[in-house]
């Protein structure tokens, strides 16, 4: 069964490159949105496995992005893994409190982007 990944991010050439990479895995079928707002609209209807969540966006950032999530039947239980370049200690603790699964640093390695979320989707409870 493919799990359907959902990528979240401002810049284009971040998304192509996160979709390419994560496509290199079998198990995945990757859409992507750039922004929070195009996220909120689009995951309902599609209801991803997972969703790929960019801090630091403009308008509505990953941290507000999450918490609306969370407040639609659809996606209240999808879990969520940001992908920043923000992996301080207490940076990690606030988004795994906020409901997070796992942080992805930025920049992210492509060849083994795939990999970091089985290995976060593995943390899930079933």
């Amino acid at each position: 069964m493919m799990t359907k990944v959902l990528y979240v991010d401002d810049e284009a050439d971040i998304r192509e490159i996160a979709k390419l990479a994560l496509e290199l895995s079998a198990e995945f079928t990757v859409e992507i949105c750039s922004s929070g707002v195009d996220a909120l609209a689009f995951a309902p209807q599609w209801r991803p496995d997972v969703i790929l969540l960019d801090v630091m966006m403009p308008g509505m950032d990953g941290p507000e992005t999450l918490v609306r999530l969370r407040e639609q039947a659809e996606t209240a239980k999808t879990p969520v893994i940001f992908i920043t370049a923000r992996t301080q200690r207490q940076e990690i603790e606030y988004f795994t409190s906020i409901g997070a699964i796992g942080v992805i640093g930025k920049p992210f390695e492509p060849l083994s982007l795939s990999d970091q979320v089985i290995d976060l989707m593995k943390t899930i409870p079933s």
